[in-house]
Formats: C-alpha cells, sequence, structure tokens
C-alpha cells in the first residue's frame, strides 16, 4: 500500500516537472520567437532591388506613312570672315554648332538634314569672296538627291558688357549680340529661294565676367558658349526654312537599271511607300537670253513614264518596276505622281 502511494507521488512530481520544463507555445512566446527569427532573417537575407521594366513600341511604318514624303536638304560648313578676311574662330566651333543645328532641324518631319560631308564633293573649293558658289554646287550635285542646299555664315558674335553700382555690391549685366545670315539654293532650279541676315540679342543678368577682359579674350575662353549661341541664332531660322523648302519639290533619281528592276535612291527613310506610283522625268534644258547671255533658268523636261515601287534596298533605297513607258536611264529624275 505504502509502495502504492509512493509510485503515485513520483508519477505526479515526473509529471508536473515536465510540464515546467516543456511549457506551452504561447502567444507572447510565439510573437518573441518570430521576432527573433525576422530580425536573424534580416540580418542573413539582403533586400530585394526593386526593378522595374517599361517596354515601348513604335512602328514606324505607320510613322513614315502618315509623315509623307521627306526632302534631303545638305547644310555646308558655317562659314565665317571678320573685315581682314580671316577667320577669327577654331573651326571647331564653328563645326559643333552646325552640328547641333543639322540635329535640331532633323526634327521637322518634312526634312532629311545631312551633313555635306556626305556629298561627293569638297565644299571649300566652292567657297569665292567669303561665300559659297552655291550655283555652281547645284549643277555638281544635281545627280545627288539633294533637293536644297543651307549656307550658314556667322557675320559676327559681340559682348556688351555694363555694371550698375549700388552700394559695395556692383551688379554684372552681359549682352550678347549674333549675326548670322542663311541662304537656302533650290539645286534644281539652280535659284536662291532664302537670303536673310539675323541679329539674336540675348541678354544675361549677375554674370561673372571680368570687367577687364576683352570680349575676344572672353569668347575664347568660353567656346561652349559660341558654340550654344551661334546654334540658337540658327534655329531662329527653322519656320522660315520650314515655310521656303514647303515651295521646293520633292524628288530622288535612279539609281541603277539591272533587268527588270529599277533601284531608285530614295526609300522608306525618304517617305516611299511600296506600291506608290513614281513618274520618271528627264533632265530639263537650261534657257538663256541670245543677246545678255543671261541665264533665265531650266525649261523643264518631259515625262517619260512611271514606276511602281515594290520593294526597298539598302539604307535608304527603293526597288520599281516599269508602269507605264519607256526609255528610262541612269540619273533620271523620278518626281510624286499626282
Amino acid at each position: 500500500m505504502k509502495m502504492n502511494i509512493i509510485l503515485t507521488l513520483l508519477m505526479g512530481l515526473s509529471l508536473l516537472f515536465t510540464s515546467c520544463v516543456i511549457a506551452p507555445a504561447t502567444d507572447s512566446n510565439l510573437r518573441a520567437e518570430n521576432s527573433s527569427q525576422q530580425q536573424d532573417s534580416k540580418q542573413i537575407t539582403p533586400t530585394a532591388t526593386q526593378v522595374k521594366r517599361m517596354i515601348k513600341d513604335v512602328d514606324y511604318r505607320h510613322t513614315q506613312t502618315d509623315k509623307g514624303v521627306r526632302k534631303k536638304v545638305a547644310i555646308l560648313p558655317f562659314v565665317e570672315k571678320n573685315k581682314d578676311n580671316e577667320v577669327i574662330r577654331p573651326e571647331e566651333v564653328r563645326k559643333n554648332a552646325k552640328q547641333a543645328f543639322i540635329n535640331e532641324l532633323n526634327n521637322l518631319d518634312q526634312l532629311i538634314v545631312v551633313d555635306s560631308e556626305q556629298l561627293n564633293i569638297d565644299p571649300k573649293k566652292y567657297i569665292k569672296t567669303q561665300e559659297y558658289d552655291l550655283a555652281q554646287l547645284a549643277k555638281d550635285i544635281k545627280k545627288q538627291g539633294i533637293s536644297s542646299l543651307i549656307e550658314g555664315q556667322i557675320i559676327d558674335v559681340r559682348l556688351k558688357k555694363s555694371a550698375d553700382q549700388i552700394g559695395v555690391i556692383r551688379n554684372l549685366k552681359a549682352t550678347y549680340e549674333v549675326v548670322v545670315r542663311l541662304r537656302i539654293m533650290n539645286v534644281r532650279s539652280e535659284q536662291e529661294v532664302f537670303h536673310t541676315v539675323k541679329t539674336v540679342t540675348v541678354d544675361e543678368e549677375n554674370t561673372r565676367i571680368a570687367e577687364r577682359v576683352s570680349a575676344d579674350q572672353f569668347f575664347v575662353k568660353n567656346p561652349e558658349l559660341v558654340e550654344v549661341l551661334i546654334k540658337d541664332a540658327f534655329l531662329d531660322f527653322s519656320s522660315q526654312i520650314k515655310s521656303v523648302l514647303d515651295e521646293v519639290s520633292w524628288e530622288g533619281r535612279i539609281a541603277a537599271i539591272k533587268g527588270d528592276k529599277i533601284y531608285l535612291n530614295v526609300g522608306r527613310i525618304s517617305g516611299v511607300q511600296i506600291g506608290d506610283i513614281l513618274k520618271v522625268v528627264e533632265d530639263g534644258s537650261e534657257l538663256y537670253d541670245p543677246e545678255l547671255g543671261y541665264h533665265l533658268g531650266q525649261i523643264k523636261g518631259k515625262v517619260k513614264g512611271t514606276i511602281e515601287v515594290v520593294n526597298y534596298f539598302g539604307q535608304d533605297g527603293a526597288v520599281g518596276v516599269l508602269h507605264s513607258g519607256a526609255g528610262f536611264k541612269d540619273s533620271d529624275r523620278v518626281e510624286l505622281y499626282q
């Protein structure tokens, strides 16, 4: 009997000890344990980087179709001469300003603006009396698919400084004055269609221009500013350029004829679409006044027939087949059929 009582007491004590050692997981214990695990996890696992992925599709087929044909225009190297017939600004300044001008003009939907370096000529050979002989240039590039030539001339870049004394503070003011000229030559007609001189004035307050520094010295030390001033001055011609070139007709040339395929030097970039019908026109003859020897202009050439565009080739070329007519040859002009 005593033995049973002792065994019962021992079993009770054993259960009590076990319940104390292995306590049930309470809510507070679980929260503490989870918190501890989360802290350990943060210390071991690095935070994941969030990546945002964006996709933008542009269908250039529809874009090109909506814009229509685009005319190729060549920009000649900017020229700049002073009164002593000497170049007064580094060539790099004029070159960078011209490239920025080209980039901005290419934003006009109707134009493809190219550097004259892409032409098979040396523009410097055509400079006479501080400007280009645009008429001769037009004659020599007539078969290269360029509709117009643009000449930019930097006439002057001036700096005027003034200062207002207010107590011990001296407020400086700079006025930049840029004078530029732009000429545009219609290559087909060899006629100058635009010739304008523009003066652009820019005021800048609170400048840090040293009062004793000459204007020439200041521009030499700040070539980037000169580039911006020149580029912005020429960009003021943008709306006028667009308006003038709207009156210049679009055209291309037959680059080669091989079998029944007719290869053109205008294609997708120029706005030509597959299925377009283009007319083939021979170059007209020159007309002169027999008494004075004065050049009156060019007589329009006759239409030889039409071509249907069936494919593209190269960077900006198209393949056509005979649609009507005959007698086509290399370098014949192609125009929109209207």
